[in-house]
């Protein structure tokens, strides 16, 4: 498998690393789509490392530069450095939150790349969700939003909310053909 086609089966990856850390209003005026792209050029341009794990902090390291730098453009006029977080510290904790999703850590290298062929199908079949599913599993699940928060941002009731989760839980065990809750 060639270097490019590595990096860009990791495009829904960081596609859902960056509506992670971004807020409705933020996205609004990040071109996420174009960081992810800006972030797949610059990652070829450079010495691929070979290790899946390594590949993923790598990229995601990358992702984090080039988002960072979008959001401050966008917010120059009203940025305040008391509140600014690590933006690779925020992406390591939503990698995290992710990967506690689909289960425990393991140490051996062979089981890094497991989990990090886990993570992209994860990223791959959430993409896949219709939108009001994904977000909902992605501010629910991933964000670690409470139900009656999610159903506020989604503007549906709690019940509302519960189902489309329901669903969108049940169409993802379909794809990744686990049964993770």
């Amino acid at each position: 498998m060639t270097d490019a086609m590595r990096i860009e089966e990791l495009r829904d990856y960081l596609l859902l690393m960056g509506r992670l850390q971004m807020s409705p209003a933020l996205s609004a005026k990040v071109d996420l789509s174009g960081v992810v792209q800006q972030t797949i050029w610059e990652a070829l341009q450079e010495r691929i490392p070979e290790a899946d794990d390594e590949r993923l902090l790598w990229l995601r390291r990358l992702f984090a530069n080039n988002l960072h730098d979008e959001i401050r453009k966008a917010t120059a006029e009203r940025r305040d450095h008391r509140r600014e977080v690590s933006l690779e510290a925020a992406l390591e904790s939503s990698s995290a939150r992710i990967g506690a999703f689909l289960a425990g850590s393991s140490p051996s290298p062979s089981q890094k790349a497991v989990r990090a062929d886990e993570l992209n199908r994860l990223a791959r079949a959430l993409a896949e969700l219709p939108d009001d599913q994904r977000l909902a599993v992605e501010l629910h699940h991933l964000s670690d939003l409470p139900l009656a928060e999610v159903s506020q941002q989604l503007n549906r009731t709690r019940e509302a909310t519960a189902a489309l989760l329901y669903r969108a839980l049940k169409k993802l065990r379909q794809r990744l053909g686990t049964d993770h809750s």
